[in-house]
């Protein structure tokens, strides 16, 4: 299954060798494909480099071990998520145009009513659900 990370995925990987980082080593292991691109990275090093610059070593190990884009896929319109946030677009849009199975994200605020919907073939999770089996399949 192909899973794309959001940016506050990436966030909380680096910035801690805790669940999250641990949920990405299991995820890997059974052989998921994590997926980013540069507006995700983008985000994820803003913020690491404002509140836990000590981080970036970890994450820039993290980033070799995604499949990673480096460009921004673009965003969509607004019909298809009519009540996501402009800049939230981008993250979805990328999660269709790279043929993920599913878009991990642990933005409740912007993301939680989509939680298990499925946009255009990705399924939004966040790292709960997602852990729970809720969309990784057989």
């Amino acid at each position: 299954m192909r899973i794309f990370l959001d940016a506050n995925i990436l966030f909380s990987a680096a910035k801690s060798a805790g669940a999250v980082r641990a949920f990405l080593a299991q995820l890997r292991a059974t052989g998921h494909i994590l997926v980013v691109d540069g507006y995700v990275v983008g985000e994820a090093r803003r913020n690491l480099e404002a509140k836990f610059p000590q981080a970036l070593g970890d994450f820039e190990i993290l980033l070799t071990q995604v499949e990673a884009t480096p460009g921004v896929c673009g965003t969509l319109p607004k019909m298809i998520a009519p009540d996501l946030p402009e800049k939230d677009r981008p993250v979805l849009a990328a999660s269709i145009q790279r043929h993920c199975d599913v878009l991990m994200t642990g933005d409740k605020t912007h993301f939680g009513l989509l939680y298990g919907q499925s946009i255009k073939g990705v399924t939004i999770h966040s790292p709960a659900s997602l852990a729970n089996g809720e969309g990784i399949g057989p």
